[in-house]
């Protein structure tokens, strides 16, 4: 007769365990009925290209005739001979630092505030908060650091005479990094955000008065001890969200202050993957590009995850 070690007791095998998940499954297939929609939209708008970047970096590929295998041609090229790539590697580590971490910080203070209000105040700030998000605020950023006299930061400057005349903020190559980098952090508010919100409103109050109890005497001692413990779903999630966002960003830098910026002083490299994939269709050297770029986002995945992990228990 086999021996059971004490610590196998208990343990489930892969197939109970395979047959606990199909059960519930069938218990819950109402839920994921309902999130087929977008797990399908996901699969071949994201899960796929993903796959299909991978072989592509390698070939020769322009959309109009057939891939041609190249080898490792692309990424040779990418970080021996494209200069603007290893400019837009600089660019991207400084948006990046500047964005990620601040945001993230920022969401979860706006998320802990607004909690700490009346319910009908918590919904009116979580909607304006969230709001940029949601639509293009690029004309209303473009007239505040318009570059002539009518700009709203030129002539805040130029009346507290901090400035004699106006400033280029969107052309000039010292101001376009910084502008682009103060919009981003506006629009930065989005799922993570809200889902701060939602780990704020989860936290069970009997946490509050057990902490009480046991000698928890300022918000700050809750924030440390309950609060963040409380909340490691959320917690990684918002922090999946904002390294996504801040390594992806792009979209704010065309539309704010063009493409090319000046002197690629805020061209990222997901600006230089829409270069050379939606303007020169070298769709090969574009797919080896966002590979980089996902290797990368993967690997700080990875940390966030190890960093946060004691909280996800």
């Amino acid at each position: 007769m086999a021996k059971i070690a004490a610590e196998d007791i208990g343990k489930r095998t892969k197939q109970e365990e395979r047959r606990m998940m199909w059960h519930s499954v069938k218990q819950n297939k109402a839920c994921y009925l309902m999130l087929a929609p977008f797990m399908l939209f996901f699969l071949v708008f994201t899960i796929v290209p993903v796959v299909m970047s991978l072989p592509m970096g390698f070939t020769d590929f322009n959309m109009a005739q057939a891939p041609k295998f190249i080898g490792l041609s692309n990424y040779t090229t990418l970080f021996l001979s494209d200069k603007i790539f290893v400019k837009s590697i600089r660019v991207t580590i400084v948006f990046a630092l500047f964005t990620g971490p601040l945001s993230y910080v920022l969401c979860f203070l706006l998320a802990w505030l607004i909690n700490e209000l009346h319910p009908k105040l918590k919904t009116l700030f979580t909607l304006i908060f969230y709001a940029p998000s949601m639509a293009p605020v690029y004309t209303t950023w473009q007239m505040i650091f318009s570059g002539d006299m009518n700009g709203y930061a030129n002539s805040f400057l130029i009346n507290l005479g901090l400035a004699n005349s106006p400033i280029q903020w969107l052309t000039d190559a010292n101001y376009v990094l910084g502008v682009t980098i103060i919009v981003q952090l506006w629009i930065s508010l989005g799922a993570g955000f809200l889902a701060l919100r939602a780990g704020f409103q989860n936290i069970d109050r009997s946490m509050y008065e057990a902490g009480a109890i046991e000698g928890i005497r300022n918000r700050w001692q809750e924030l440390i001890y309950i609060v963040i413990p409380s909340m490691g779903p959320q917690l990684m999630f918002a922090a999946v969200m904002q390294i996504v966002s801040s390594f992806t960003a792009g979209t704010v830098a065309q539309n704010l202050v063009g493409f090319p910026s000046t002197d690629y002083k805020a061209h990222t490299i997901m600006t230089h993957a829409f270069d050379y994939g939606w303007v020169r269709y070298e769709m090969g050297y574009a797919s080896a590009i966002c590979m980089i770029l996902f290797v990368v986002m993967y690997l700080l995945n990875k940390l966030i995850s190890k960093v946060l992990s004691k909280y996800m228990d």
